[in-house]
């Protein structure tokens, strides 16, 4: 299941993409309009700006802006810093590899098989969905 920080960091980051304007987006703004708790996209926007996806800027007209075109944010990156790990189980994941602790052999176990085909579709879908796809922006 998609978590609340990861939903409403999907939200903002579509909002700030289809921008007119390249000025930076107030905190106060995004949650307006996208009906997200302040301090609560205030902590997932620290977040993105600390993995580089976004950039902010302080003072009267600060506030957040996207670091790439929309069309260079793939979902993989986005997911990984707001959600973590892709897979639902840690003996598939890919970049958090942990062997599963009542599990004596994972190469016979049909759960991690099965885990295996749910990791590779979703990675499949989030490799090949941008920003710019959600946002509708061409970059």
């Amino acid at each position: 299941m998609l978590s609340k920080k990861t939903k409403y960091g999907l939200k903002a980051l579509t909002f700030i993409a289809t921008r007119e304007s390249d000025l930076p987006v107030q905190v106060s703004v995004i949650a307006k309009s996208e009906q997200i708790p302040q301090k609560f996209l205030e902590s997932i926007l620290l977040t993105l700006r600390k993995s580089g996806i976004l950039g902010s800027k302080k003072g009267k007209h600060g506030g957040y802006y996207l670091r790439m075109e929309p069309l260079d944010i793939k979902m993989t990156d986005v997911m990984r810093v707001l959600e973590g790990p892709i897979a639902m189980v840690p003996c598939v994941s890919l970049n958090y590899y942990e062997k599963c602790d009542d599990c004596p052999d994972e190469h016979k176990c049909s759960v991690h098989k099965l885990m295996i085909e749910v990791r590779d579709s979703t990675l499949k879908v989030f490799r090949n969905t941008t920003l710019a796809d959600l946002s509708n922006t061409n970059g």
